[in-house]
């Protein structure tokens, strides 16, 4: 391969003359490495200080496919010294190449100890954000934070900017943590931490700020809307970061609307969403709620949402209501016609099959019968009327004889006569079982006159008998019941 030409040499000579360092990446970290001259290593992520426009240099395959800084130092360009470089060939519309240099520290290895490591952190605007970095081997140096400005934030236990947002929570040789309190959309980046140990060393932290949707808002809706008619409407919200998601729902019944639609903002960080729900009403929808809900992860499950109502205009329904619900000869009736639509009906007209002219006409929607009686038995018709049309409803009235109709009290007595009753069953069952129980223990007794009364020629000679306890024939016996 051939070498650079003599004055882009010239240049490279007089860039090492100043120590540097590189920093390259790997695996994900960012690592400070020295390459030396006729040594293989990869130069594909490097980053550097001083920036070389040469197109001898491009043109010269030492940086052609494999990167590899594998020739420079041969041929007695640069020798043997203790000069190390490490490069990065950036592609673009002018190609640019990066140099930097630094020198060799004799008896010093890079340790992986020695690398500061921190994580990326997602904070909603207006939140509070913490960085932390920490290092396993300080090597007796410090760490430092700084702003994806390149700002140093804090320098170990330093205040470096003049933010009161920015605050200090911990700070030992082996961690450096800090807070960044009312985080804002501008404070989204990439933050430093580093420790500078020879080569210095450094670590990312990727700061995701979310944008917080703006309360939704719908619009489309003017005015009434009439009963089987179609409407669309629109909701909106901004200030998503990333995109947040619309969704409709009437009540509790979710409404299919169009895929929400996303624009970016003005300020290039945020997005507005939209979206469109198409649907036709109907009488059941009259007063009910239209809303439009945003979802997106800063609201951490926090309903963020706006309601429209919206008025149906539908034609009128009745129905005829007795009261009493039963009525009878001689009572007072009242017939109520109850309207129902949107507007509510305004007028009412009564009429009986087979009478004409109509019974009445008015505002109100009862009729009343003060004393009835079986002539006023028939059906009954009421036209409940609003601007949005008629409807009619009808009812057949049965007139009944002026029999009583069972209170509660009659009910309350009744079953006062079945204890009763009862009562009086139990004591006559009673009465029956002691009869069978005396009839089957029968008593026997014999009376003075009947001993010895058979063998007696007369009464006297009986009682004689009886008292000496003399005895003939057999005992005459009596039986009670």
């Amino acid at each position: 391969m051939g070498g650079p030409s003599a004055l882009p040499l010239l240049l490279l000579l007089a860039s090492c003359g100043a120590p540097g360092g590189a920093n390259l990446s790997q695996d994900g970290y960012w690592q400070e490495q020295d390459l030396e001259l006729g040594t293989l290593a990869p130069l594909g992520e490097a980053i550097s200080s001083t920036v070389w426009s040469s197109p001898d240099m491009l043109a010269s395959q030492v940086f052609s496919a494999p990167s590899y800084v594998n020739e420079w130092g041969t041929g007695g360009w640069l020798g043997p010294s203790s000069l190390l470089v490490s490069g990065l060939f950036v592609p673009s519309a002018s190609p640019v190449l990066t140099l930097t240099c630094s020198r060799r520290q004799e008896g010093r290895a890079w340790k992986a100890d020695s690398q500061p490591w921190t994580s990326d952190e997602t904070v909603v605007a207006g939140g509070t954000v913490v960085l932390k970095c920490q290092v396993k081997d300080h090597e007796d140096s410090s760490l430092q934070w700084s702003n994806p400005a390149q700002q140093t934030l804090y320098f170990g236990e330093k205040r470096a900017l003049r933010d009161n947002r920015i605050q200090l929570v911990r700070s030992t040789p082996h961690e450096l943590s800090i807070s960044i309190s009312n985080v804002a959309l501008a404070d989204e980046g990439e933050y430093t931490c580093s420790i500078f140990t020879m080569p210095v060393r450094t670590a990312k932290s990727l700061v995701t700020v979310l944008g917080i949707p703006q309360k939704p808002i719908i619009s489309g809706y003017k005015s009434s809307l009439r009963e089987k008619e179609t409407t669309t409407l629109n909701c909106q919200s901004s200030g998503s970061k990333p995109a947040a998601q619309l969704t409709w729902r009437k009540g509790d019944q979710e409404l299919h609307g169009e895929p929400t639609r996303v624009q970016e903002d003005p300020n290039g960080k945020t997005f507005t969403v939209s979206s469109s729900v198409t649907f036709q009403v109907s009488r059941d929808d009259d007063g009910a709620d239209i809303v439009c809900s945003v979802n997106h992860e800063s609201l951490k499950g926090a309903d963020r949402s706006t309601s429209q109502r919206i008025e149906v205009l539908y034609t009128p329904t009745a129905k005829i209501r007795p009261d009493p619900p039963h009525p009878r000869e001689g009572q007072k009736l009242l017939l109520h016609c109850e309207g129902r639509g949107n507007p509510v009906p305004q007028q009412y007209l009564w009429e009986k099959e087979g009478s004409v002219p109509p019974l009445k006409m008015t505002q109100e929607s009862a009729l009343i019968f003060p004393f009835l009686n079986k002539s006023d038995s028939g059906t009954y018709g009421c036209t409940a009327t609003s601007n949005m049309g008629s409807y009619k409803a009808y009812y057949t009235l049965n007139v009944n004889d002026p029999s009583p109709v069972p209170s509660s009290s009659s009910t309350y007595h009744a079953i006062i006569g079945g204890i009763v009753a009862f009562i009086v069953f139990l004591l006559l069952i009673l009465l029956i079982f002691l009869g069978h129980y005396l009839i089957r223990h029968k008593g026997t007794y014999l009376t003075h006159e009947a001993k010895g009364s058979d063998d007696a020629p007369d009464a006297d000679t009986a009682i004689i008998n009886a008292e000496g306890g003399q005895s003939g024939g057999d005992d005459k016996k009596e039986y009670f019941i």
